[in-house]
């Protein structure tokens, strides 16, 4: 017993981190978060929210979880630890997606249908400014550092550069057709963004802001249109990115410093989102149109679990 109990213990306190966290999933049909427990990927419950919520992000000290609604053109406020929308805060028309910006005070949102980007100040809950960008803005992104934040406009096919400092428009950089996503490296040297028509993924350096390379997917038995790359995720060493790549029913994980692609996870339909893991050992894909989200064992790489979570699921967040 002496030898075993010291055993024991080690892999609980191993396990421990993994046990706590806890998945959100935006279900744009359904009009609700759902929750899942990580230690048993099972769902837990679901929170009730606006109407077609869709992009997702916590709070830097992960108490809160913004939610935005297409529909109801703002954004909830979700207290994790009860579990309930507590508060809400403006957004402009139609937010799809946003971020919080590192100083915790401010979310940068793409408003689709005004082709703006809006600047929220979360503390007095007002709109403190707006960035004109293209047409059907979606993606947003920021730097580690603060300094840039990032805008894809699907139907103009450009990522916006823009100075979160003084709300500047800096760039207009041309990417491949219907751009989605747009991801940072954690260095802040590179921006990726992928390209939903061409199923590309470009990207560019954030100095020069010239094209650093693309990154091409080919999956075996798909057709070249039904390969389309949406969500990005990028580990915190910068080394590898997860990119969704929605009909193909794929995850593909790509070397940032060859642009391959290592490998195919074969996940539930229509993947839009993924998100990584504290430890970076689990990633997990929300599938719109199987209505559950799947978590993928990336020490032993495999998809481990699907879990139904809803109707449409969109946007996935790893919180404590």
């Amino acid at each position: 017993m002496q030898v075993v109990i010291p055993i024991l213990l080690s892999v609980l306190i191993v396990a421990g981190p993994a046990a706590a966290e806890t998945i959100y999933v935006s279900n744009e049909q359904d009009n609700t978060v759902a929750v899942v427990e990580g230690a048993g990927m099972s769902l837990s419950t679901a929170i009730n929210v606006g109407r077609r919520p869709r992009g997702m992000a916590l709070s830097v000290d992960k108490k809160l979880l913004f939610v935005a609604l297409g529909d109801d053109n703002r954004i909830d406020i979700v207290d994790l630890a009860k579990r309930q929308v507590t508060g809400q805060l403006p957004s402009g028309v139609d937010p799809e997606f946003f971020v919080v910006h590192p100083d915790g005070k401010r979310l940068f949102v793409a408003n689709e249908n005004d082709n703006l980007v809006s600047v929220v100040d979360i503390a007095s809950a007002k709109v403190i400014g707006t960035v004109d960008v293209g047409i059907e803005p979606e993606g947003m992104a920021v730097s580690a550092d603060g300094h840039y934040v990032a805008c894809t406009s699907e139907t103009t096919s450009m990522v916006h550069l823009i100075d979160a400092g003084t709300l500047d428009l800096v760039d207009n950089l041309l990417v491949d057709t219907r751009p989605r996503a747009a991801s940072f490296s954690p260095d802040g040297k590179q921006l990726w963004v992928s390209s939903e028509i061409r199923g590309t993924v470009t990207v560019f350096d954030t100095t020069s802001r010239a094209e650093a390379g693309k990154v091409q997917f080919e999956v075996p038995g798909i057709r070249r249109e039904g390969v389309q790359a949406v969500g990005i995720e990028m580990t915190r060493d910068g080394a590898t990115a997860y990119v969704a790549l929605g009909p193909a029913n794929r995850i593909a994980e790509v070397d940032t410093r060859t642009l391959a692609v290592r490998r195919l996870y074969l996940v539930g339909q229509r993947p839009w989102h993924v998100a990584l893991s504290d430890d970076q050992k689990r990633l997990v894909s929300a599938n719109g149109n199987s209505g559950d989200i799947s978590f993928i064992d990336l020490e032993d790489e495999e998809v481990v679990k699907s879990v139904p979570v809803g109707r449409g699921p969109w946007g996935v967040v790893i919180g404590p």
